[in-house]
């Protein structure tokens, strides 16, 4: 992953917040009964980018969460609080 703070430190806001986005994704792609290759089929990409996501070990675009999201029948928002 490439490093997007100078430190190389990932502010805790920033760990939660992938968190959070990698477990509402899990969860989303088990209830459509999907394994991890097939949603990387649905959205155009490899089975270790799900992987890396859902394990908040990635730092995905915008884009790419958008696309996850329509694959998934879902809509991308951001909750304030």
């Amino acid at each position: 992953m490439k490093k997007r703070y100078s430190d190389g430190i990932v502010p805790e806001l920033a760990q939660t917040a992938r968190a959070d986005i990698a477990s509402q994704l899990r969860a989303a792609r088990l209830s459509s009964n999907l394994t991890q290759q097939n949603l990387a089929e649905l959205c155009g990409t490899k089975k270790s980018n799900i992987s890396r996501m859902e394990s908040g070990k990635y730092n995905p675009s915008l884009d790419f969460l958008i696309k996850v999201a329509d694959s998934l029948g879902m809509e991308l928002s951001i909750k304030v609080g």
